[in-house]
């Protein structure tokens, strides 16, 4: 029961909050949802049990959704600790949890400080999809088929990854933040984890 009344809350909490973020009274909140203000008032302050039918409207009038609201505000650890693949010289932190990425696309940091290229045919990966990423700090090296292409601090890259390809450092340590699809995400993320 006390679990309940702390999601309750919660809910109550992000309601408000996003209210709030967006700039908008409880007026303009209620016209959006076509829920009364004093209505909208009581459910923000706890007055008022929530309808699920009225959490799905103010939910969709905020921009978020139901199971946004309802999710639950344990976090666990709330650190992103890198992963260290000594063998390829790079380091990665996975910013999305595989289970909450949207669209199943994950974001992730990765530092590579090996500066040579990929050692033989199996470096290179190939998956449907496309990548994309840019380039923190330092020059990364895409190689894509037999072209070699330099990418600096500042620059960004995306390619069909149905070319064979690689990305490494050149010159120095390179950092880049990287969006995958999920076949990306199995070729290159998971790949390190092995």
């Amino acid at each position: 029961m006390e679990q309940e009344a702390d999601v309750d809350a919660l809910v109550r909490q992000r309601i408000r909050g996003l209210r709030v973020a967006r700039g908008w009274s409880l007026d303009e909140l209620a016209r959006r949802c076509h829920v009364s203000p004093s209505n909208l008032s009581r459910i923000e302050t706890g007055h008022r049990r929530i309808a699920l039918d009225q959490l799905a409207v103010i939910a969709r009038a905020l921009g978020t959704t139901l199971d946004q609201l309802v999710e639950s505000a344990d976090d666990g650890d709330v650190v992103i600790r890198p992963r260290r693949d000594v063998v390829r010289g790079a380091t990665t932190w996975l910013l999305t949890s595989p289970d909450r990425a949207p669209y199943g696309v994950s974001v992730a940091k990765l530092r590579i400080t090996e500066p040579t290229s990929p050692r033989d045919e199996a470096d290179l990966r190939v998956h449907p999809g496309r990548d994309w990423f840019t380039v923190l700090s330092g020059t990364a090296r895409l190689q894509l088929g037999d072209r070699v292409i330099l990418v600096e601090a500042g620059e960004a890259a995306e390619f069909s990854c149905m070319v064979p390809h690689a990305i490494t450092a050149h010159g120095g340590p390179v950092e880049i933040l990287a969006i995958l699809d999920p076949a990306g995400d199995r070729a290159h993320i998971q790949a390190l984890q092995i």
